[in-house]
């Protein structure tokens, strides 16, 4: 964001190359996709790019990602949470526990309210973990590595608790639905046009912001280009989707999760106070930020997309075990830095967060596709973590 007028008059080609150095991050990151995907398309003779694998790529994602967007702020206040796996994993069996042992009982012949009640369920538990570590993090101030560290493993001997070693079934068709669902796809391009108008009125909204607090604007052409490129690739994947089943439910929830983390980390004081205190805790604490309820409000936070990821686990696997959510957290806090969220706290966007899990999911399908050996998976993943954050470090050093 721009915040300084300049006395001397830009072309639209300086203008262009202006706004490419400042978010060269986000465009070496889309680049990245893009050649990811161009040589998974080689590789499997076009087949990765199929509606139906594209459909599948999103869903596949959108568990990690609900974990990224919530350990966006985490990071950024220069904490970090290693229990999100293991929490939305045990939010899973939980659910799945309810489901095929609880409700039915209780309520038989009842699946709308049986769903209804087991995501509750599955919410209240990742909310009050998230209330008891953020307690323990923000007041006791015991450092968040530990806590969360310990809190993997508790989450792990609850799993072996509640599972005794044996597979839950969470396979009702209605709650199949919240992962395994689709939009028709009428609904599907009523959807994409809508966002498509909500993201020029937030345009048009957000030049007026700028005008009223004396900020220099961009040339509209610029804005109006930006907007109508992210307008046309939201419509340009509805498009494909479409040509398989239609809008995956899942991705529906995760574009909603994430528009709102957006505009809670960027528009309210809330989210303002999480990359003050990651920016420069002191200064922070003596400007009157409360650190300690900020801390517990975002490990609350996390606790409920922790909730949300679990529901969304169980009703994508149909089951519940006691592998579940195994590395889940690695995948988060590795889709937060390839996003461009700084681990030493202080910047990072939910948009990058989607961004990294995009690029982890796609080289996750691309390989299995091609019969690649875990082993190798695994050593490539790493490699283009490191690789990531080094060209982080040496974009911010060329600046």
């Amino acid at each position: 964001m721009s915040t300084a007028a300049s006395s001397v008059p830009q072309t639209p080609v300086q203008r262009i190359t202006k706004g490419f150095r400042a978010n060269v991050q986000t465009y070496a990151l889309l680049v990245a996709l893009v050649a990811i995907w161009g040589i998974f398309f080689s590789a499997t003779n076009g087949n990765y790019t199929t509606p139906q694998n594209i459909s599948n790529l999103f869903r596949q994602m959108t568990v990690t990602s609900f974990l990224a967007v919530g350990m966006v702020l985490i990071i950024v206040t220069g904490n970090i949470d290693l229990s999100v796996g293991k929490l939305a994993g045990f939010v899973s069996v939980v659910v799945a526990f309810f489901q095929a042992r609880i409700w039915p009982q209780v309520f038989p012949n009842q699946e709308v309210l049986t769903t209804v009640l087991s995501i509750v369920a599955g919410i209240g538990v990742g909310l009050l973990f998230g209330m008891l570590q953020g307690s323990i993090i923000a007041y006791l101030k015991v450092p968040s590595f530990i806590v969360t560290l310990g809190g993997m493993w508790i989450l792990n001997g609850a799993l072996l608790l509640v599972t005794e070693g044996k597979t839950i079934p969470a396979n009702q068709p209605l709650f199949s639905e919240i992962a395994q669902g689709y939009l028709p796809p009428a609904a599907g391009w009523v959807l994409g046009v809508v966002v498509a108008a909500v993201l020029f009125v937030l345009m048009v909204m957000g030049r007026q912001r700028k005008q009223r607090y004396g900020l220099t604007l961009e040339p509209m052409y610029m804005d109006a280009l930006k907007t109508g490129l992210v307008a046309a690739l939201v419509l340009l994947y509805v498009g494909i989707v479409n040509q398989y089943n239609g809008v995956q439910t899942p991705v529906l929830l995760l574009a909603i999760a994430a528009v709102v983390m957006s505009y809670v980390s960027d528009n309210t004081r809330f989210g303002r106070y999480a990359y003050a205190i990651g920016g420069n805790r002191e200064a922070a604490r003596l400007s009157g930020v409360n650190i300690r309820k900020n801390i517990f409000l975002i490990y609350v936070l996390m606790g409920f997309l922790c909730g949300i990821s679990g529901t969304v686990l169980a009703s994508y696997v149909g089951y519940g075990t006691i592998a579940a959510g195994q590395g889940y957290e690695l995948d988060a806090i590795a889709s937060c830095v390839l996003g461009g969220t700084s681990t030493l706290g202080g910047s990072g966007t939910i948009l990058g967060a989607i961004i990294g899990s995009l690029i982890m999911s796609s080289l996750t399908n691309g390989l299995q596709m091609m019969n690649v050996q875990p082993a190798w998976q695994y050593l490539l993943k790493g490699a283009v973590l490191v690789a990531a954050v080094y060209a982080d470090v040496y974009f911010k050093k060329s600046r």
